[in-house]
């Protein structure tokens, strides 16, 4: 049986741990996910993510190599309101 992988950025810095990436990571684990936990740990990285990557937030996640977006997206890909 192969698993559900998912890839996660999200920023996890010394003074600031995203309440949204906390969520995103809880709703990907009880959907059944492995998860990829990337961390951004500075500004600078968060910034250089989100450039590269054309967005304006983190998190961000990846499924099957297909962005799927920040927390609200996620849930809409899943189907929650």
């Amino acid at each position: 049986m192969s698993s559900k992988k998912a890839t996660v950025y999200r920023m996890v810095m010394p003074d600031h741990l995203c309440p949204f990436g906390l969520k995103t990571v809880d709703l990907l684990k009880r959907e059944g996910f492995e998860i990829e936990d990337h961390h951004l740990e500075t500004r600078e990285e968060t910034d250089a993510f989100k450039e590269k990557h054309n967005v304006e937030t983190t998190p961000q996640t990846f499924i099957d190599g297909e962005r799927i977006g920040g927390y609200d997206d996620l849930r809409a890909y899943f189907g929650k309101s």
